[in-house]
Formats: structure tokens, sequence, C-alpha cells
């Protein structure tokens, strides 16, 4: 029981010397708090007045120095223009000199224009004659080349062995008649009078020469031939039959120049009768 007591004595005591040095730390921590807190407080309070010595003394002279610097650059400025300036130019002298000098055409002279302008319508005329021939040739047929060969004499008294020629012209011109304007291929005329192609070739030639048919150049199917189309359509007797004329009592009288009541052609009743007539037969 006694040692019992004892210890806890110790512990006490232990105890108490703990408290009493944490309560010394705690006075220590707080002393040392205010110090820094007071150290604090004296550096602001010294830094203040510093700050507004300074500002005075330093915001006069920055007024200064910037006005002197706009002065500055007022003045730096149109030297700096002038500077740009000259180099500028002296770019533009530099380029100049350095480009080919264009030397610009000398005018032509009256002759020498004269001469361009020949020369350039020879030359239009040479073109358009190689085009002409280039486009005869692609064009030629074998009539083209059988009348280069014959003179228009030739083919004007062209004569076709044990055939008489007049019914032969006669004949030709009634069938190439019925077809009118639209005309018929010289071809199928051939085949129809069973002649073969130099002799109608040549045949065609000598009525074209003779006024009664003309030729026309026409492509088809692929090859280049003629269309041949009548210009004086035979005189057929049975045109006559019946006309007025041929039985007209007063025929010896009759005259175009005549005025009327004196018989002329131009007013004649039974001719504009008989005209009618015939005209409605051929229209049935």
């Amino acid at each position: 029981m006694v040692k019992k007591e004892t210890n806890a004595d110790e512990l006490k005591k232990e105890l108490a010397v703990y408290k009493k040095e944490l309560e010394k730390l705690e006075i220590q921590k707080k002393a040392a708090k205010k110090k820094t807190a007071k150290k604090k407080v004296e550096k602001k309070k010294a830094e203040k007045p510093k700050k507004k010595a300074e500002k005075p003394k330093i915001e006069k002279p920055k007024k200064k120095t910037a006005k002197k610097k706009a002065e500055k650059t007022k003045i730096e400025k149109p030297k700096k223009k002038a500077a740009k300036k000259k180099a500028a130019k002296k770019k533009a002298a530099k380029k100049k000199a350095e480009k080919p000098k264009i030397e610009k055409p000398k005018k032509k002279t009256k002759a020498e224009i004269a001469q361009a302008k020949k020369d350039a319508k020879a030359a239009k005329e040479k073109e358009e004659a190689e085009a002409k021939a280039a486009k005869e040739a692609a064009e030629r047929t074998p009539e083209d080349d059988l009348e280069e060969q014959f003179s228009d004499e030739q083919i004007r008294n062209f004569q076709i062995e044990k055939m008489d020629m007049d019914k032969l012209t006669n004949k030709v011109c009634e069938i190439i008649a019925d077809f009118e304007d639209k005309g018929m291929l010289q071809s199928d005329l051939w085949k129809k009078l069973k002649l073969n192609s130099r002799d109608g070739s040549r045949l065609a030639l000598r009525l074209e020469r003779r006024g009664l048919i003309s030729r026309e150049k026409i492509l088809q199917k692929g090859r280049w031939t003629y269309k041949l189309i009548i210009e004086q359509a035979p005189i057929k007797l049975e045109s006559l039959m019946n006309s007025p004329c041929l039985t007209c009592t007063v025929e010896q009288k009759c005259d175009f120049e005549n005025v009327y009541p004196e018989p002329s052609p131009l007013h004649c009743q039974l001719i504009e009768d008989w005209v009618v007539v015939e005209f409605s037969k051929k229209k049935k």
C-alpha cells in the first residue's frame, strides 16, 4: 500500500512539472508572435514614407522626359519620311536601270503600208485559191475529167453511132421535163436510155451547152454526181391542138400592137377560153 501511494505522488509531481513547461512554452510562443507582429507593423510604417518620398521625385522628371520624347519623335518623323522617300527613289531608279529599254516601233512609211496591204491581200488570195482547189479536188467527178478532155466544139458535135441525135435529144428533154424543177440523177437517166456513163455524160454536156438543161452537182450516197434539170421544155404538137389561132378568120390582121377592138392576142376572148380549158385538163 505504501509503495502504491509513493508511485502516485511521483506521477503527480511529474505531471505538474510538464504542465509548467507547457505553460512556459505557450508564453514564449505568444511573446514571439507579438514580436513578429510588431516588426511587420514597423516595416509597413517605414515603407510608407519612403514611397511617398520617392513618388514626387520620380514623377516630375518622367513628365519632362515624355515631353522630350514626343518632341524628338516629332522631329524624327519628317526625317524618317524624307529618308524613306530617298530610298524609294533610289529603288525606282535602280529598277529603271535594270529594265531593258524597249525601242518604240518606227512608224511605217506610206509605201511600206501599201506594200504590207498588197502582201496581205496576195496571201489571202493564195489561201482562198488553195482552199478552192482542195474543195474542187474533193468534189471532182468523172464528168469533170471528160469536160476537160473535149473541146466545146467536140461536145456540141457529139454523135452516138446508129442513133438519131435530134430524136434522142427530144426524148431526154421529155423525160427530164416530167421531173420539172426537182430534176433527176443523170445515172438514172442513162440506165433508162441504156447508155454507158461516158456517152451519157457527153450527151448531158452537149444539152447543157445548147441551153436545154442545167446540171447541179450533189452528193449522193457518199459520191459526187450531177442532177439534170430542164431549162427549155420541148414543144409538143399536142399543146397546139384545138388552138383557135389555127382556124381564125382574122389571123392575118391579128397583131400584138393592135388596139381594141382590132384583133390582138393580148385581148382575144377565144384564146382566153382555150387556155382555161387546156389548163383544167392538165389539172385532171
